[in-house]
């Protein structure tokens, strides 16, 4: 089982982002063993696409060192969060079932310090729910706008605000979304400039994204590698 884990223990001092787990297909005994290792290094680990059910199945005494979120499919181990960087970021959703992974962006950013601003369903079938917010809005250094369906937030949001707009498609939507391939291309073929787009359901990659564009902003310096 060792060798099929390799854990970058040495990625905050890199880069300045916390190592992160994705558990979606791996076994409960990768998991656990990944956990182990974690453990004995005395590492915290974000886990996502984390399932209740895988969650549930975990060794009783390394799960409850786990806070986990179901909603996100996220977990913390091994990590108490301190949220010393407030603010810079805005997490803005199209609608209630862009949550998910809205909530995955913000358990992220969480995770590695940052408390973001989170303002939910303004999508543009209702553009007043929108620009009631927009001052809100335009406060923050980067804004992560999660939309599914035809995905126009970001591009309307882009054309309004001044920080960096990085856009979220998700796999909200009937058929011809086509599992978010829809908004996808519509992000990718926006006439918004400057507007950056991370793949399908990725809240991780653009809060990654966010803290990698905040962070120089801030004057926080990256440790040196070893």
């Amino acid at each position: 089982m060792s060798s099929e884990i390799l854990l970058d223990h040495g990625r905050e001092g890199r880069i300045g982002l916390g190592e992160a787990v994705l558990c979606q297909g791996k076994s409960v005994p990768q998991i656990e063993a990944i956990l182990a290792d974690g453990s004995d290094r005395g590492s915290a680990l974000l886990l996502t696409r984390l399932e209740a059910a895988t969650h549930g199945a975990l060794d009783a005494g390394l799960r409850s060192r786990i806070d986990h979120d179901p909603v996100s499919r996220t977990g913390f181990f091994n990590h108490q969060p301190a949220l010393e960087r407030l603010g810079g970021v805005c997490i803005v959703t199209a609608g209630t079932s862009d949550v998910p992974v809205a909530r995955e962006a913000e358990r992220t950013l969480i995770f590695n310090g940052y408390e973001p601003e989170m303002i939910f369903d303004v999508g543009v079938a209702g553009l007043w729910r929108l620009t009631g917010r927009v001052g809100d809005i335009a406060g923050h250094r980067a804004v992560i706008a999660v939309a599914g369906m035809d995905a126009a937030l970001p591009t309307v949001l882009a054309g309004l605000v001044p920080g960096l707009m990085i856009g979220v498609p998700t796999s909200t939507g009937y058929g011809a979304a086509r599992g978010g391939e829809t908004a996808l291309m519509a992000m990718l073929a926006s006439c918004a400039p400057g507007l950056v787009t991370v793949n399908i359901d990725n809240g991780y990659g653009a809060a990654c994204a966010a803290i990698r564009a905040i962070r120089p902003l801030t004057g926080e310096t990256v440790l040196p590698v070893d």
